[in-house]
């Protein structure tokens, strides 16, 4: 995928240095001061103006209908560890002493004003969670294997999904092909026919939970009852998304032709590298992992993307404000 906006040298420097008074505030133990400082770094006017004005016109495109962007050399912390797959959430809070990816992530998503938001659930609730692997997850159905994921929203089971999703790369091994891929939901409606999507929008459908999500939560299986196409929305997991017991075999067949749609319509990849930054639609449409090609399994085992949550504005947050894990903004609780 061509890059929106690659920062240069000087650029990337001015913004290092700007972020670094956040990036000294861990958002692990002390997030609250973190935002904090995200807030007054923007609203005192540091942040330098190129950065501001790349926002607004990803803002502007936003509202006309382009919603993936790629930026490329973006700050990320000198030192990445390499962190224990038995456990890297751990491992990170006792290796990682600077945060200058998180840094960089908050403040992107302060200057689109479109809060971040987390899961009780995971990673301890942290507002910047990490696409690893992790050893007990190796082959399972979640974005902690150490191979392909298949087409998918993120949390699709969940009442509360994320407007955007935005990935930035710490440890992209440069020997290995590994794609994140993405259909737009409007290419995979073009594909059905008016009945099929009158029937794909009627709530005959649930998804089951991702392995993580069984982990940690033993009694919940599978979300609540749900359309699969919602105006211009795809709320789909291949091989998790299937139709409620009792549902009419007509909804079977529509779910087969959504998978044939999708097979059809035009794929957009871009194999992130260190500095990367890459944000999409998670409800507007369905991506992947795809591994092209692996010379070394334990190395890109440890390939590492920071990931950040966000809702489109702080309206729409405002909306699942019933889901606010004891009443802390942003934090979500489980989806049952």
């Amino acid at each position: 995928m061509k890059e929106f906006y690659k920062f240069d040298k000087n650029e990337k420097e001015d913004l290092c240095s700007k972020l670094t008074p956040i990036a000294k505030i861990s958002p692990y133990t002390n997030y609250e001061e973190f935002a904090a400082k995200i807030k007054e770094t923007v609203e005192s006017g540091l942040v330098p103006d190129f950065f501001v004005d790349l926002c607004k016109k990803i803002h502007e495109d936003r509202i006309n209908g382009k919603h993936i962007h790629v930026l490329k050399n973006c700050p990320v912390d000198e030192v990445i560890p390499d962190l224990d797959l038995d456990n890297p959430v751990q491992d990170k809070y006792n290796l990682k002493k600077t945060y200058l990816g998180e840094a960089f992530l908050g403040t992107f998503a302060c200057l689109l004003n479109s809060p971040l938001f987390s899961y009780a659930s995971r990673n301890n609730g942290d507002f910047f969670t990490d696409v690893i692997c992790i050893n007990r997850f190796r082959g399972k159905r979640t974005g902690f294997t150490d191979g392909d994921l298949i087409y998918h929203n993120d949390r699709t089971s969940h009442p509360v999904q994320a407007d955007y999703i935005t990935l930035l790369g710490l440890r992209c091994p440069e020997d290995d092909l590994v794609y994140t891929d993405y259909i737009d939901g409007k290419d995979i409606i073009g594909y059905l026919t008016e009945e099929e999507i009158e029937i794909l929008s009627q709530k005959w459908f649930y998804t089951a939970v991702d392995d993580l999500t069984r982990e940690k939560v033993k009694d919940w299986d599978k979300s609540r009852e749900h359309a699969v196409i919602n105006g211009e929305k795809v709320w789909f997991q291949d091989t998790l998304t299937k139709p409620i017991e009792g549902a009419p075999e007509k909804a079977y067949r529509a779910l087969l032709a959504l998978r044939d749609a999708m097979t059809k319509a035009p794929k957009h990849r871009h194999r992130l590298e260190v500095g990367d930054l890459l944000v999409f639609p998670n409800q507007y449409g369905l991506h992947n992992r795809e591994r092209i090609e692996i010379n070394n399994p334990e190395e890109s085992a440890k390939r590492w993307l920071l990931k950040t949550y966000t809702f489109e504005n702080p309206e729409v947050a405002d909306e699942f404000s019933d889901y606010w894990y004891e009443g802390k903004y942003g934090c979500v609780t489980d989806g049952r």
